[in-house]
């Protein structure tokens, strides 16, 4: 009982120091020779997504690869790379995939217009399913001669009092 009295105070100790490890192990401090080149840094990892994670930038991936990524990003921005000759190596060598924005052209037309289509079909089937309904509706309404008929048979029900319960 001793011991995990014990153990219990060095818990939140040992959950601290866990925690201030792995803040650490994902904090990458790059020098740049200018403000402006950590602006496109910061930018340009917010744009590019991780080959391995695929659901996150690689500013925000832990994953090697994207470790490597950010290297890469600064040694081109160091080298006087222009953002476009950097999302151009990039797509390159990883594919469109890489980028969160990929560029309009006939490979990604299906993800820039796809939405709107899909959008426009189903505006289209439902008011098809809407304006079918409203042809069928007057069809199920009973015509005057149909009216006189029922009326004639509650007529007789009502006049008869041995159906009556």
């Amino acid at each position: 009982m001793n011991f995990c009295v014990s153990m219990m105070r060095w818990l939140p100790v040992v959950s601290l120091c866990l925690t201030v490890i792995s803040a650490n192990a994902v904090i990458e401090t790059y020098e740049f020779s200018e403000p402006s080149l950590e602006a496109r840094y910061h930018r340009l990892s917010d744009e590019l997504r991780c080959p391995k994670c695929q659901n996150q930038t690689i500013a925000d991936s832990n994953a090697p690869i994207a470790k490597d990524l950010r290297f890469l990003l600064h040694e081109q921005l160091q080298s006087g790379a222009s953002d476009d000759e950097i999302l151009s190596f990039m797509v390159d060598r990883y594919g469109e995939f890489v980028r969160y924005r990929p560029a309009m052209d006939s490979n990604t037309a299906v993800l820039w217009y796809g939405p709107l289509l899909l959008t426009l079909v189903t505006l289209g089937a439902l008011g098809l399913h809407l304006r079918g309904r409203q042809a069928i509706k007057p069809a199920l309404e009973p015509s005057e001669e149909e009216r006189e008929v029922l009326r004639a048979r509650l007529a007789v029900r009502d006049s008869n009092p041995e159906r009556q319960p």
